[in-house]
């Protein structure tokens, strides 16, 4: 047997797999560091892969911190995609009330921290608005009503709150309120911006 036949086979690369150790490595990163102060080496060395494989999967660190930020967006609405608004308490409770083992915290964080970066910045917000302008438009009103996405970005504000005193101020009995306790006062307070306006 020669050299060549003995050789272990090539293994096989798994570029999904890949592509989600970036975006959790960036992720955890970006939200601990911020967006100036994180370097693709740092990210790689997390992952424990080739610094080379993000060019290849994210173009760059704005592509990689781009992907990061709409799967943060994702991951907070995809449970509110095309809810009808009489079933956005229950989706935004729902969200909020999640074991704080999935993440929730880190997603919230990285929409709300300015990276420094204009670019980064502004893909940020433009992901933050798109949000709050599908959930004005849930009501019915028409696109560019500002009277309305303005009381949407507020309902998107208190429900960002709520999660974030949940998890980092043990503030009770907030903290520990289950998904049925969020429902009826998140209802009021959609009900009071959202309804008949």
């Amino acid at each position: 047997m020669t050299a060549r036949e003995t050789a272990t086979p090539p293994r096989r690369r798994d570029a999904a797999k890949t592509r989600q150790l970036l975006l959790d490595a960036a992720l955890q990163r970006f939200t601990r560091d911020g967006y100036a102060a994180t370097t693709v080496r740092d990210i790689a060395d997390d992952a424990g892969v080739n610094v080379a494989l993000i060019s290849r999967y994210f173009k760059s660190k704005e592509g990689l911190f781009e992907a990061c930020l709409t799967s943060s967006v994702d991951e907070i609405r995809r449970n509110a995609e095309d809810t009808p608004l009489g079933r956005t308490p229950e989706a935004i409770a729902r969200q909020i009330a999640r074991p704080r083992t999935e993440g929730l915290l880190n997603h919230l964080v990285l929409l709300l921290r300015s990276s420094g970066d204009e670019g980064a910045d502004r893909i940020r917000l433009g992901l933050l608005r798109s949000y709050g302008e599908r959930l004005a438009e849930a009501t019915g009103s028409p696109p560019g009503d500002d009277r309305m996405l303005l009381r949407a970005q507020v309902v998107l504000a208190a429900a960002t709150g709520i999660a974030l005193l949940r998890t980092k101020s043990g503030l009770e009995p907030l903290a520990s309120a289950t998904e049925e306790d969020l429902v009826p006062p998140l209802r009021d307070l959609i009900d009071a911006l959202l309804r008949d306006r």
